[in-house]
Parts: C-alpha cells; sequence; structure tokens
C-alpha cells in the first residue's frame, strides 16, 4: 500500500482526488445500462471515502 497521509492538506487533496474520480465514473455511467455491479461498486468507493475520512479524523484525535 503506501505510507499512511498525516498532513491535512495531503489528506484533502487524497480525498478531492478519489471524489472526482467518482464523479467522472458517475458522469460516464448510462443510467439505462447501469447493472447491480456499477451501483455496489458507487456504494464501495463512497464507503472507501467514508472510512478514508474518519482514519483521517482519527489520526487528528
Amino acid at each position: 500500500m503506501g505510507n499512511p497521509i498525516n498532513d491535512k492538506n495531503t489528506q484533502v487533496v487524497f480525498l478531492k482526488q478519489r471524489l472526482d474520480m467518482f464523479a467522472e465514473l458517475l458522469e460516464a455511467i448510462d443510467p439505462e445500462e447501469a447493472d447491480l455491479e456499477d451501483i455496489d461498486r458507487m456504494i464501495q468507493i463512497v464507503e472507501e471515502m467514508d472510512a478514508k475520512c474518519r482514519e483521517f479524523k482519527h489520526r487528528d484525535e
């Protein structure tokens, strides 16, 4: 994996990049052709971002 991200600015950049990737994925999916795997993958990405936010918050305490 990588080294833990402890710098707040780096944490924000990381989360922004993940959010941008999610937005791109969302734009690319055709709602008429999206299947359960697509929806599951989007949910997984959101859950990963949530977990990372909690991890960063815990490090700051």
